[in-house]
């Protein structure tokens, strides 16, 4: 997501490790992709070189899924899991819980940072917005002085004796 930068907008380039593009978008302020991967090494790309003059500032996030270490963890917690059938149900479930509130807590994580970045770019944009309201009422108020010194000035004139007066 663009946060700054004039037009907030970027182009976005995700290569394979093969080489191979899988994504490319043009002059977007912000997107969400989801990929499958293989093992290896991506390259993802902001490019900002349509717009040098301006400088962008950028929030971006990488979440990798399923990395396959979960499954691992809860083969850890069935080695120290003795007892009766029951105990491996209310355990199973403890487990089952307690990975439901990491999901829940990971994604809730992620939704806040984004809402933050979404925050930033909104803020960022007013006070874009009231440096340029300040900039024109200063101008406006510019104008008014400048009209009513001339408009001043004529009325003055409308009222100046212009004949020469002979004793």
């Amino acid at each position: 997501q663009v946060l700054d930068g004039a037009g907030l907008d970027v182009d976005f380039h995700l290569l394979s490790p093969k080489g191979e593009t899988l994504v490319f978008d043009e002059r977007k302020s912000d997107g969400v992709h989801t990929v499958e991967t293989e093992d290896g090494d991506y390259m993802f790309c902001f490019d900002n070189t349509f717009s040098t003059i301006s400088e962008k500032v950028i929030f971006f996030e990488l979440i990798l899924d399923n990395m396959g270490e979960e499954g691992q963890d809860q083969e850890d917690w069935k080695k120290y899991v003795t007892g009766t059938d029951l105990l491996d149900m209310k355990l199973e479930d403890i487990l089952e819980s307690i990975n439901s509130v990491k999901a829940r807590l990971s994604k809730s994580v992620q939704i806040q940072t984004l809402l933050r970045a979404f925050e930033a770019r909104d803020r960022n944009i007013q006070e874009s917005n009231f440096d340029r309201v300040n900039f024109w009422s200063m101008v406006n108020l510019g104008v008014m002085v400048v009209v009513s010194a001339v408009q001043v000035y004529m009325l003055k004139s409308l009222f100046e004796d212009k004949r020469k007066s002979r004793t």
